[in-house]
């Protein structure tokens, strides 16, 4: 017997080191041995081949393949119809299912599986009900298939028929409530979470809360979850470190991200770029450009998102030169392709300085349409510069892209305003009222209780209207008696209590 010989534990490992390199020719030629050594009906390499043909998409020989083994288990079986699943090819994927002479809980997950790839949530669901066995996988499948498809009463409603959960069951609810914008239910299901107490949070949970926390501006339950993560065992986590970066930068609390970044024994390329942004999102340019150099000097190759950091920083510096040199370094030394981000960032920097000719010079060199941002950009510093003409010029562009936002009709009817143009001014705001939209109302979230509270502007829909508005009232009576009444809440302390 020859040991130097490959066998059939020594193929597979080959066939699937050639398709994480992506080396087609070399499996081809591993596929050839395979025959030539006489494990061509070998169900294990067999298997392999399917899946590495499959990964390369090459369906046909992956096909051929499964037609020529003798002896096809249920895992190679599974491994072809995957192979059709990849290729979105719902339909001969279930044929081959429903040929299939046996079927195991993997199997019957994995056609489940490709229906909710194709966002077919009603297949999904309609062969999830036919299971003759379901595990907790398979409810965690089905529960992850609604919040990928945004489903979320229906997330919600089968979360609640979960036999038994595990960490992934609420890892589900928690993270279909936070793809879909549910922010304040991700905090009420998380706290749900902990009062049962049978399934502990882990790391993806716990990033998924501070990440809501930061959307919401919750800073107390975000620290709270600080202090739990550091409790349980996540302090050296470097995802929720760099979730705790962002929290604290999105949160004002820009000193408290700095310590964390700073704690971390571990940095990856999102702890270095959350930790840029929030700096120069707070006006600290220079620290994120210092931050940015040790950066490079430690070996980290930024990425698009690192620049854009990069570029905010030098705008809110007003470094025009910097900020050029930058951008463009992004493509002659990391051959980093700009995006319209990276663009919008150029354009607000250049207006800000007060180069609005070149900035609209910029906008028309780009190799793409300029979005509303980047012409809202344009019309706020004209109103700073008092630059009619490309003022005009933005509000024409951003009728076309935002004909529904009036926000950008005030703006240029504050520049003519400014400039003692009033019928110009009256003329914008007739056409402001003619396009029957009115501007969204401000929204602002507190914490009050451990919960986040939404008020409104004028806002009377909550059963303590009566007392908040009483308490508004006394709070414009004690600024009156001190000389000043805010204009803010000249209107809102007239406002009815009931």
């Amino acid at each position: 017997m020859d040991f130097s010989a490959p066998n059939c534990y020594t193929f597979p490992i080959v066939l699937k080191s050639c398709l994480k390199c992506n080396a087609l020719r070399e499996g081809e030629e591993v596929h050839c041995v395979v025959i030539k050594s006489g494990f061509k009906g070998n169900p294990f390499v067999g298997t392999t081949l399917i899946e590495m043909y499959s990964g390369w998409r090459l369906i046909g020989a992956a096909y051929r393949v499964f037609n020529e083994m003798v002896d096809r288990n249920i895992v190679a079986w599974t491994a072809m119809i995957n192979g059709f699943i990849l290729r979105q090819d719902l339909i001969k994927a279930r044929c081959l299912f429903d040929l299939a002479p046996e079927r195991d809980i993997v199997l019957w997950n994995t056609m489940v599986s490709g229906y909710i790839e194709v966002g077919d949530m009603v297949e999904a669901r309609k062969l999830f009900d036919q299971m003759p066995k379901k595990d907790v996988m398979s409810w965690n499948t089905i529960l992850q298939g609604y919040a990928i498809n945004g489903d979320v009463e229906a997330c919600e409603g089968l979360f609640e028929e979960i036999p038994e959960r595990n960490v992934f069951s609420w890892n589900g609810l928690i993270g279909g409530y936070a793809r879909n914008g549910f922010f304040l239910e991700v905090l009420d299901a998380f706290k749900r979470m902990l009062v049962d107490g049978d399934v502990l949070p882990n790391d993806a949970t716990l990033v998924t809360v501070l990440s809501s926390c930061a959307r919401l501006g919750a800073l107390d339950l975000g620290k709270w979850v600080h202090i739990y993560a550091e409790n349980n065992g996540y302090k050296g986590n470097v995802y929720v470190g760099n979730a705790l970066i962002d929290l604290y930068a999105k949160c004002g609390m820009i000193k408290n991200a700095v310590d964390v970044f700073k704690s971390m024994s571990k940095k990856d390329l999102i702890s270095w770029n959350t930790i840029i942004g929030g700096l120069a999102m707070h006006g600290r340019g220079a620290d994120a450009l210092d931050l940015f150099s040790q950066m490079k000097n430690g070996g980290v190759v930024p990425d698009g998102i690192t620049f854009i950091g990069v570029l905010c920083a030098c705008t809110h510096m007003g470094l025009v030169e910097d900020g050029l040199a930058h951008f463009q370094s992004m493509v002659d030394e990391y051959s980093i392709e700009p995006q319209i981000e990276h663009y919008g960032c150029m354009v607000d920097l250049l207006a800000r300085a007060g180069l609005l000719p070149q900035a609209l010079d910029f906008v028309r060199k780009m190799p793409m349409e300029a979005d509303a941002v980047i012409w809202a950009a344009l019309l706020g510093a004209c109103r700073v510069y008092k630059n009619v003409d490309v003022a005009e010029l933005a509000l024409e562009q951003l009728s076309k892209l935002e004909p529904k936002n009036p926000a950008n009709f005030v703006m240029l009817a504050n520049i003519y305003g400014d400039l003692g143009r009033w019928k110009d001014a009256a003329r914008l705001k007739v056409a402001m009222r003619d396009t029957g939209y009115k501007k969204v109302p401000g929204c602002s979230l507190i914490e009050v209780n451990d919960s986040v509270v939404e008020f409104y502007s004028l806002d009377e829909r909550r059963p303590e209207t009566k007392e908040i508005y009483g308490a508004l009232r006394g709070l414009t009576k004690l600024c009156r008696s001190y000389g000043y009444v805010p204009p803010d809440l000249q209107e809102l302390g007239h406002v009815s209590s009931g």
